[in-house]
């Protein structure tokens, strides 16, 4: 079955990068401020903290250059640092949620309902790693 998770993203007049993609996993990627942070890393770093009441969806994007973006441009500003986290989620599980491209091609995240991100931090599979911190 062809799913967006078996194809590539390419950014405008540069390369295309694959998916990272494992047998049974799907990489992504969520940028956070801190708090957000530190709640990761009290689960143990193995689930994202329940949204806040104005927060109606959880946004995990589908690559780190996008997530780059999102930590430096946004986080940092509002919070003073913000950080990329990288996760592997099952990729059957993910197949419910179709891929939002939010602005350029490379913006492309899922929106997960806050009522289901119990149910989809029990698909995460490992640890939810820190990849890059702002400000550098």
């Amino acid at each position: 079955m062809d799913s967006f998770f078996s194809l590539y993203w390419c950014m405008p007049f540069a390369a295309c990068y694959p998916l990272i993609e494992h047998p049974m996993t799907t990489t992504l990627y969520r940028p956070v401020g801190p708090k957000e942070l530190k709640l990761i890393e009290e689960s143990g770093w193995t689930a994202f903290p329940p949204r806040l009441p104005d927060q109606p969806i959880f946004y995990p994007v589908t690559n780190e250059p996008y997530a780059i973006q999102i930590a430096r441009d946004w986080n940092v500003p509002a919070s003073g640092s913000g950080f990329v986290t990288r996760f592997e989620v099952e990729t059957e599980y993910l197949n419910r949620f179709p891929v939002e491209t939010v602005g350029g091609s490379e913006h492309t995240e899922l929106w997960v309902p806050a009522e289901e991100l119990e149910e989809f931090n029990r698909h995460i599979v490992g640890k939810i790693v820190v990849t890059k911190t702002f400000p550098e």
